[in-house]
């Protein structure tokens, strides 16, 4: 919010007696925070640091050892530079000895060879100054304004993030208190080295405070969260200190997402909501940071066994209770997260439809795969079973794949057998493609056309009578096959005398044209029944 000592040369009121920059010129953007003229040696200790030093060198020591202590003193106490006028004392130029001491110091030593008027300069540089605090004071109060309006509208914090990128113009990282990145904009940079090896840069990075810069590594850091409640921090790469209106920005910032976190404290986390946008991208198109991403979430995705879970609530919920449901999955998506952790099993875990929890295991080639599964379904049995629905779970396993570009297909297949798995569930901790055979085949199909059109070829005449007529006979004939063509078995279940219910079954028979004495008549109508309520899900 200071200018610096060029800044401070290039006034029209310095300019006019002719400075020379003589030794220093490193340090020339050094701050200037005030103005002082002295002429008496001892100044030093009257210095709080960041002052431009005017003097006309008349009081000072005659002996090259007492200018160089002058100037050492002066860059101890964090002088932003020296201007001497050369009129009354030095004409002909300073001692050697002071222009010495300036250069191993870097501290600015400035000539100016004409008389100057100090109080004129001095009124010029604090004039920028006020000017400088003056629009620091309204960019924070455009900042304050910004993020208030984020808070309000709820902003997610992707959003939040972006604001601060964009009012920064440097990379901004959330992480959580165990380093992991939950999100992050890289402001135009590239992400990939951005996030490279995260979580040991980030353990090196310690603050005493809740904002701090940390020089040596770069990095604005302000913890987020209520006191006693901090759940993570954000981090604003800034190779250089950040000036006042960026530490605003860290501080509002954190303060919007510490804020949506308690406003979304009933709904998922902001751990799931980045594992599911992980996950979307993986069942979509990955972008190229995909693997970075996941990597600083401690979930490595190159050179391991990649398993696709699918996790769904054993127990269906009414349409009407949709809110609910999803109440359910957000619940089941932490336990399911949990588990993982108990397990030691890094894993993608998040809610990404409205049926199941999805999760992705990231496994080291040597690891055995079934004895993982084995802990892990049942860490997540137990752990589901905690929760405030309590519901049971059917837990579903794709292939194990090794290349990022088949990770879509692992997490369909278990989406496929978790709905397949639904119809029996069993007592299995967990089911594979084998476990859930004819309709798990069918589910992986249940998309080809070639599959609908011999559904609707068999079924097609009977669907049509109970829209139209509002009878009920393709609920009969799923009932039949599911007793394995035993009719009384069949009668019972629907609740009808065993007469009745023939009746019904030879009206079946004359509308769709065949027996249901034939054991292949009776499989073609159970597969293609299968077909149809895997059409409506």
């Amino acid at each position: 919010m200071y200018p610096t000592v060029a800044e401070a040369l290039a006034l029209p009121v310095v300019r006019r007696a002719r400075p020379r920059v003589v030794a220093g010129a490193g340090g020339i953007q050094r701050r200037v925070r005030w103005v002082h003229a002295a002429e008496i040696a001892d100044i030093a200790h009257l210095l709080r640091g960041g002052e431009l030093v005017l003097t006309t060198g008349i009081a000072l020591p005659d002996d090259a050892d007492g200018l160089a202590r002058y100037v050492a003193d002066l860059a101890e106490v964090g002088a932003a530079g020296l201007v001497v006028e050369l009129v009354r004392r030095w004409g002909g130029g300073v001692p050697a000895a002071l222009v010495t001491a300036a250069e191993r110091h870097e501290l600015p030593l400035v000539t100016l060879a004409e008389e100057t008027r100090f109080v004129s300069v001095a009124e010029a540089v604090v004039a920028l100054i006020v000017d400088a605090q003056l629009a620091e004071l309204r960019a924070a109060e455009q900042v304050h304004e910004t993020f208030t309006a984020l808070t309000v509208a709820g902003a997610e914090p992707a959003e939040v993030l972006r604001e601060v990128a964009r009012t920064s113009g440097l990379p901004v990282v959330l992480e959580t208190l165990g380093h992991e990145v939950l999100a992050y904009d890289a402001a135009g940079q590239d992400p990939t080295a951005l996030l490279a090896d995260w979580a040991a840069r980030s353990r090196a990075v310690t603050q005493p405070e809740r904002t701090a810069y940390h020089e040596r590594s770069g990095w604005l850091v302000t913890v987020v969260g209520a006191r006693g409640a901090d759940w993570g921090r954000l981090v604003v790469l800034s190779p250089e200190p950040p000036p006042h209106r960026h530490v605003v920005v860290a501080e509002r910032a954190a303060s919007a997402l510490a804020v949506h976190r308690l406003v979304a404290r009933d709904r998922e986390s902001l751990e799931r909501q980045t594992h599911r946008t992980l996950l979307t991208q993986l069942l979509d198109r990955p972008p190229h940071d995909l693997v970075a991403r996941a990597a600083a979430l401690g979930v490595p995705l190159e050179r391991r066994q990649l398993v696709g879970v699918a996790i769904r609530p054993g127990a269906a919920t009414p349409p009407a209770q949709a809110l609910a449901t999803q109440e359910v999955l957000r619940d089941l998506a932490e336990a399911a997260a949990l588990a993982t952790r108990r397990v030691t099993v890094p894993a993608l875990v998040g809610v990404v439809d409205d049926t199941s929890v999805r999760a992705l295991l990231s496994l080291p080639p040597a690891a055995g795969l079934d004895g993982v599964l084995r802990r892990l379904a049942r860490e997540v049995h137990r752990t589901a079973a905690t929760t405030p629905h309590s519901v049971p779970v059917v837990i579903a396993v794709g292939t194990t794949v090794s290349a990022l570009t088949e990770v879509r297909r692992s997490l369909g297949e278990a989406a496929h057998i978790a709905a397949a798995a639904m119809r029996s569930p069993g007592n299995r901790l967990y089911h594979r493609l084998d476990d859930v055979r004819l309709r798990g085949l069918l589910h992986l199909l249940r998309d080809d056309e070639r599959v609908r059109a011999f559904a609707d070829r068999e079924l097609g005449a009977l669907v049509d009578r109970d829209a139209n007529q509002g009878s009920r006979l393709l609920e009969l004939l799923r009932g039949f096959c599911e007793h394995g063509g035993n009719k009384s078995a069949a009668a019972n279940a629907a609740h009808l005398s065993r007469t009745a219910y023939y009746q019904q079954l030879a009206r079946i028979e004359q509308i769709l044209g065949v027996s249901l004495d034939d054991p292949e008549s009776v499989l073609s109508l159970y597969v293609a029944l299968v077909v149809h309520e895997l059409g409506e899900r």
